[in-house]
Order: structure tokens, then C-alpha cells, then sequence
């Protein structure tokens, strides 16, 4: 008689693992793989599922997956709360495991089981008779546990769009012997695992027979450095094997592909090796595709007492050149690959001046013309180790508030200008009369449309304006024939008392029977390239 498993997914958020809606993390199909591969059958539910209603279903075993170490906002859901899990404990049944960061939480002393490294491995161990204790699945389990856990994409309530499919490339960090960046545990793995691109690609052939369209390859400290056989702390770049795992998902029929990481340092010390790299994600991905970038500190004291990967200059280096390669505008109206960064306040070493030094490094990006997607500013979470420094929190404030003003503002306008026109925008969320909405993928750009449009449904919009983190846009083409007045309201210059004009003498050939309405041509001529005359 074959083990009734319920796995609850309350997300996972980490540098290693995306799994907020409408993401799935892989460990959560690799919990689910190593269940059924010791006898199991899984019923996967999400946490938004049981917020809704849906009641925790008897089990022999009932395991819990959540925590993000990494702060987000999040739009149609989030992580679940430490008292939503204290809340869920006297419906669990049978032998209760956790897993992901709130295993570290007090709440989970009240579970059989509190797992900080593999969930997966220790919950197969148990199920098989093993001792339970804290271990990593090897590479075998690891391939077969993705394919027999791949199933449960099926039971997602985002399945089949938008659901994103984070796929691992490898664990661990090239950086290990050295210890790694102090406030990170991927060193702590040990040296990189690396799974070949024949069994990424058998993974991803799974999942899009089941109706997956759209991955992420993650998990990784640096995509640069896939498949590379250097055990050096910034390894030599395997351009090929990089190449056979792209154009083998290429050819696949995703329609999105995105990746992770990536570690500015060996971009720089390896110009030729990771310009084919790069030239090979923009071939081969989805527009719209960040490589996350791990500056942290452009201070050399931070950077030498908590030993991060990279100088600033290696930084800017690999910022160039990814915005040479991959900065022009593919299909979908985004840039193709562009870079992101990561700053982090409250490491060891860390002073006033290291402010002032990490904002002139934006400056310097800012003069030069170049584009970063994103700039992802936190503090330090204390996970690996306990950090002296002490943050001001006023400080802080004014000092994220200052980047988004000066800094963001600017990458936005240079990254979709007025007038850009960025396709399947899927709409998420209504706010009052404003909906909300992203295109698919890694850190998609918030978009928001000053009027309610349907959700769960894709529109193209076409930019009119920037905020600091988000942009505002219109659906394209703007039908003035048919569109309410609310919605024509908002068009540039436009307001209520115009739009009641524009709707009474309805309808129009071209703009210049547009003028019947709008007797101003300065306030027409910000109208063209907006509107279609149906």
C-alpha cells in the first residue's frame, strides 16, 4: 500500500529558489519526486489554495515548505506568515516535516522534523527507513527525483500560464575554499555539483510535455560559469556547454526563458569566453532576461572584510559589456539581456562613506549611459553569521529613497521609453482603478494602467510615463472609438471634461477629425502613436 504524502507549498523566496506565485520552486518537485520515488502518492496544495478555503486533506505524512531569506514585494501573494503555519499545525496529519527558512523559526520545534538543508533527501531517508538527519541529495537522486516530481506543476493554480518553472543548473559555489561572501551559505555546499545539460534538458522536455511554458534556469551563483571544469575561485567559462543547455531549451518551445545569477568577476577576467556566453543567452532567451549581479559594495573595506567576488571595476566591466551585447530591444519590447544589481547595507566594515561610495558608482553608470533592469537594496539577513554593524534606519531610508529617485527613474526611462510598446503584458491585480500587470519572467517591470482591465488576461501596453520602480502605459492599440470614458481620461493631456467631448462626438477617421473634439493641436500631437481609429 503506497504513503499518502500532502505537500504544502507556502513559497519559497531565496537567492537559490523562486517559488512565489507564479513561480514554482524546484524544491518543491523535488520533495514531491523524492515521496513518490519511496513509495508515495502526493497531493500538492498551495498555501494561497487553503487561504481560499481548500481543507488540509488527511496524510501519513504532511510536509510543509516556506520562508524567504531574501525580502521581496510581492503583487497576487507572499510567502506564508509564521502564524499562518502555527495556525495550519492541528490540521497536519501523521509525520510532519518543514523545510526552506522557517525551519529555523520556533514554530517549527512543534514539527517532527525541522530541515535546513535538503528536504527532499531527508524526507526520502525517512520514508525509506533511514535515520532522518541533514544531508544533500547527490547528483542520481537529483536528476530522478525532477522527473518524478515534475507531475504536481499539473496541480499549481497558476498551470499552465503563467506559471514559471525555475529549473536548477547546479549547487554549491566556485568560491568554497576560500568560504564565499560571508552573508551567503551557497559556499557552504561544498564545491559546484554540476548537472550535465542532458539532464536540465530531460527536466524541461518533462515539463513542457505537461503544458509548461515558461523557465527559469536558476539556482546558480553564476550562469557564466555553468559546466566550466576550473576549481578556482573565478573559473575559466565552458562556452559549449553553456551553448549545448541553451539551444537545446531553444529548441524546446518555451515561451519564456530566463536565467539567474551571474558573477561580474569572471565576466571581467574572461572577456572572450563570456562574450560568447552572452551573445548565446541573447540568441537563445526570452527578452526582458536580468543577470543578477552581486556587487554588494563599491567599498574596498566591505569588500575585503566580508570577502565579496567583485571589484567595482569588475562590476562596471561586466555592466558594459552586457549592455553592448544584449541591450538592444528584441520582440516583446524589452531589452534582451540586461544586468541587474545587488547592494547590500550592514556588512562587516561598512561606514558613512560607504554610501557616498556606492551612490558615486551609480553615478558613474548613469554618465556612461548604461542600463542596469534592476538595483535590489537590503540589509544584511544575519543567516550565515552575526553582523557588528549596525544600520540607521533613517539613514537607510533616505539612502534607498535617494537611488530610487536619481538612479531608477533614469534606468527606467532609458529601458522602455515613451512609446515603447511591450507585449503580453499579463494583468495580475486592480488597485481602486488601476490594474496592474507584468510581462512573464525574471524581475518583469510593474506596469500599471489608470484603468480596470481584465485580469488573468494579456494585453500589449504602450509606455506614457515612469516611476521610480514602476512604469505607467495604456493598452496599444488605445481604440478612441470604443474605449470607455474613464479609460480616455487618461490619456496624456486629456482628463474628464476632454474625454466626455471625445466621447460625445464619437467617432473618428484620423486625428485631424480627432480636432472636432480637441481643439488644441499641441495636446493631439502627444497623441499620435497612441491611438487606433476602428
Amino acid at each position: 500500500m503506497r504513503i499518502k504524502v500532502v505537500l504544502i507549498d507556502g513559497y519559497i523566496d531565496d537567492p537559490a529558489a523562486l517559488g512565489v506565485p507564479p513561480y514554482i520552486s524546484p524544491i518543491a518537485r523535488a520533495v514531491a519526486g523524492a515521496a513518490i520515488d519511496a513509495g508515495g502518492d502526493v497531493e500538492y496544495i498551495t498555501i494561497d489554495m487553503i487561504r481560499k478555503g481548500l481543507k488540509i486533506p488527511d496524510a501519513k505524512v504532511s510536509v510543509v515548505i516556506s520562508g524567504n531569506t531574501v525580502p521581496g514585494k510581492y503583487i497576487r501573494s507572499m510567502p506564508m506568515s509564521l502564524k499562518e503555519i502555527e495556525s495550519l499545525l492541528p490540521s497536519l496529519k501523521g509525520w510532519k516535516l518543514i523545510g526552506g527558512s522557517a525551519a529555523t523559526a520556533d514554530v517549527a520545534k512543534r514539527f517532527d522534523f525541522a530541515i535546513r538543508k535538503d528536504l527532499a533527501a531527508s524526507l526520502y531517508d525517512g520514508m525509506t527507513g533511514k535515520e532522518v538527519g541533514e544531508r544533500y541529495r547527490d547528483l542520481d537522486e537529483w536528476n530522478r527525483w525532477m522527473i518524478l516530481g515534475a507531475d504536481i506543476v499539473k496541480q499549481h493554480h497558476d498551470f499552465p500560464y503563467p506559471l514559471v518553472a525555475e529549473i536548477e543548473s547546479y549547487r554549491g559555489c566556485h568560491r568554497y575554499a576560500s568560504g564565499g561572501c560571508s552573508y551567503c551559505i551557497e559556499p557552504l555546499k561544498g564545491k559546484p555539483l554540476m548537472r550535465s545539460p542532458k539532464d536540465i534538458l530531460e527536466e524541461a522536455r518533462k515539463l513542457r510535455e505537461l503544458g509548461v511554458r515558461n523557465i527559469r534556469i536558476g539556482g546558480q551563483t553564476c550562469i557564466i560559469s555553468y559546466g566550466s571544469k576550473d576549481d578556482s575561485g573565478t573559473p575559466r567559462p565552458n562556452p559549449d556547454a553553456v551553448s549545448e543547455l541553451f539551444h537545446g531549451l531553444k529548441g524546446l518551445g518555451f515561451k519564456t526563458i530566463h536565467v539567474d545569477n551571474a558573477n561580474p568577476a569572471v565576466i571581467s577576467r574572461y572577456p572572450d569566453e563570456s562574450e560568447i556566453i552572452l551573445k548565446t543567452l541573447v540568441d537563445c532567451c526570452t527578452p526582458g532576461n536580468v543577470l543578477a549581479l552581486g556587487m554588494e559594495s563599491a567599498d574596498i573595506n566591505v569588500i575585503r572584510a566580508n570577502n565579496l567576488n567583485s571589484t567595482p571595476e569588475q562590476v562596471l566591466d561586466a555592466i558594459r559589456m552586457i549592455n553592448r551585447i544584449g541591450g538592444h530591444r528584441g520582440d516583446n519590447g524589452m531589452p534582451c539581456l540586461l544586468p541587474g544589481l545587488n547592494i547590500i547595507a550592514g556588512l562587516d566594515g561598512e561606514s558613512k562613506a560607504t554610501y557616498d561610495m556606492n551612490m558615486e558608482f551609480l553615478q558613474r553608470l548613469i554618465d556612461e549611459g548604461l542600463i542596469v533592469r534592476r538595483i535590489n537594496i537590503r540589509q544584511v539577513l544575519p543567516i550565515r553569521k552575526a553582523f557588528d554593524t549596525k544600520v540607521d534606519p533613517n539613514r537607510f531610508k533616505k539612502y534607498k529613497q535617494s537611488i530610487r529617485e536619481s538612479v531608477d527613474h533614469v534606468m527606467l526611462q532609458r529601458m522602455v521609453p515613451k512609446g515603447t510598446v511591450l507585449k503580453d503584458v499579463f494583468m495580475e491585480i486592480h488597485d481602486g482603478n488601476i490594474t496592474f500587470g507584468r510581462q512573464i519572467g525574471s524581475y518583469p517591470l510593474l506596469i500599471g494602467i489608470p484603468y480596470k482591465l481584465e485580469c488573468g488576461k494579456s494585453y500589449d501596453i504602450i509606455i506614457t510615463d515612469w516611476g521610480y520602480r514602476s512604469v505607467t502605459g495604456l493598452t496599444y492599440p488605445f481604440d478612441i472609438n470604443h474605449e470607455s470614458m474613464g479609460a480616455i481620461a487618461s490619456l496624456p493631456s486629456i482628463g474628464k471634461k476632454r474625454s466626455a467631448t471625445i466621447v460625445r462626438y464619437r467617432p473618428y477617421t484620423s486625428y485631424d477629425d480627432l480636432s472636432r473634439a480637441i481643439d488644441d493641436k499641441k495636446v493631439i500631437e502627444g497623441l499620435k502613436g497612441l491611438l487606433s481609429f476602428e
